[in-house]
């Protein structure tokens, strides 16, 4: 199964294009405004507008050989801490080697922003990102598929 935490996911159509090639399951989930399909290998989710509620809701059914695309870290935290395949939409891996780092960092950015120290503006989603994201994320269905 692919989870994806759909608001504001620039890449959906990429997920979908690559979960057909694979036959893989495909569940967005957002607190609203995902567009209705008649795929029985695409779920749409809405939760409520309640705080991290997409979030918890990934997090409490992820799990090994899942793959979960987020650009939220404490999503992927969670999700890594339970043994799923992360990836934000630009192609990032969050792994168990790196996904302390990555908390740290997303920490040490709120900070700055919060202290005026950061302006806190991030950089344009490029054609490269969404080309990586389509390496990355094709990479992570193979070894998905062959973990079960």
């Amino acid at each position: 199964m692919i989870y994806v935490d759909a608001d504001a996911c620039p890449v959906k159509p990429e997920v979908l294009k690559v979960a057909e090639r694979h036959g893989i399951e495909v569940t967005f989930v957002a607190n609203s405004g995902l567009r209705p399909t008649r795929d029985p290998m695409v779920h749409n989710v809405i939760v409520s507008a309640g705080f991290d509620a997409a979030d918890n809701w990934i997090a409490e059914r992820a799990g090994p050989a899942d793959i979960v695309i987020t650009a939220d870290v404490p999503l992927a935290v969670r999700c890594v801490t339970s043994g799923a395949l992360v990836t934000g939409p630009t192609g990032r891996v969050f792994d168990e080697t790196n996904i302390g780092m990555a908390s740290a960092m997303r920490d040490l950015g709120a900070h700055l922003r919060e202290t005026g120290e950061s302006k806190g503006y991030n950089a344009a989603f490029s054609p490269r990102d969404r080309s990586k994201f389509l390496e990355t994320l094709d990479r992570l269905c193979r070894r998905s598929k062959s973990a079960t």
